[in-house]
């Protein structure tokens, strides 16, 4: 992969609610966009938080009975006991976690309150990540070229902190149409070395692109297009994890205390 420039395009919708197509509204918005419409070899970028919203997962605080492991994460960690609960019903394991904060293992993925979101919710609710981002992508991606008769890449992303550093910055957490990882092994460095564990995780660097345009507050920019990225576009599908074992800031975790990855379970 080479690429020398390229663009990005946010794309701006009204407010999503539950059952909207996804896919309708930003056929919509790019022809109204500085994109103009969609081109072969366009990667589609979509905010998690919209897609969960018009796929209807989303829970009002006032539908939640806390647990009794619901209160006394909540006392241990000061959160909403609500909260709480809705984070432990949506994590496949729960690692410890800071005030404000529970830090899970979903879907192979470390990271906080199991992504659930509160801001760009509705007053009193709490905004689920999609149920199978991948398949989420996946279907809007087919339904967008059926119209554009562009070929495109979809990918679904989220903000996420990372371990030492401030701020958030953007991650796929589901992929359609382009590999999300590219190998960069065999290839030389700028002194004739062969590259041997490099790897380029494409996918969250395009999110982290998108996301200088769409926005985080009430831009109302849930999507973007980037064009000219020059990846391949084809019958890829999914986004690359690993497991917690070969994760250096999990594995260094784990071979100083395994319990951490008991499942859902608090240490006696």
């Amino acid at each position: 992969m080479t690429t020398s420039s390229f663009s990005i395009y946010g794309l701006a919708t009204p407010l999503l609610c539950p059952g909207d197509d996804v896919a309708a509204y930003l056929l919509s918005s790019v022809e109204r966009s500085a994109a103009g419409r969609f081109e072969a070899g366009d990667v589609v970028v979509i905010a998690e938080s919209a897609l969960a919203t018009a796929e209807g997962r989303v829970v009002r605080l006032t539908d939640v009975e806390p647990s009794a492991e619901a209160l006394q994460f909540a006392e241990d960690y000061q959160m909403d006991p609500r909260h709480v609960e809705v984070v432990l019903r949506e994590s496949d394991r729960v690692v410890g976690g800071i005030p404000g904060f529970l830090l899970c293992m979903k879907n192979g993925t470390l990271l906080p309150n199991a992504g659930i979101d509160a801001s760009n919710a509705p007053e009193g609710s709490l905004v689920l990540l999609p149920l199978d981002p991948d398949a989420s992508a996946a279907r809007i991606r087919t339904a967008i070229m059926e119209q554009s008769r562009a070929d495109i890449g979809v990918i679904v992303i989220d903000s996420r902190t990372h371990a030492m550093r401030l701020g958030c910055s953007g991650v796929a957490i589901g992929c359609s149409g382009i590999p999300s990882v590219v190998d960069e092994r065999g290839k030389k460095d700028l002194f004739g070395r062969e590259l041997e564990v490099t790897k380029r995780a494409v996918a969250d660097c395009i999110a982290s692109a998108a996301e200088l345009v769409m926005g985080e507050a009430g831009e109302c920019v849930p999507a973007a297009v980037v064009r000219g990225i020059g990846l391949p576009i084809g019958d890829y599908a999914g986004v690359a994890t690993i497991d917690a074992s070969e994760c250096l800031f999990m594995g260094v975790a784990l071979h100083t205390d395994p319990s951490l990855l008991i499942d859902g379970k608090r240490e006696p």
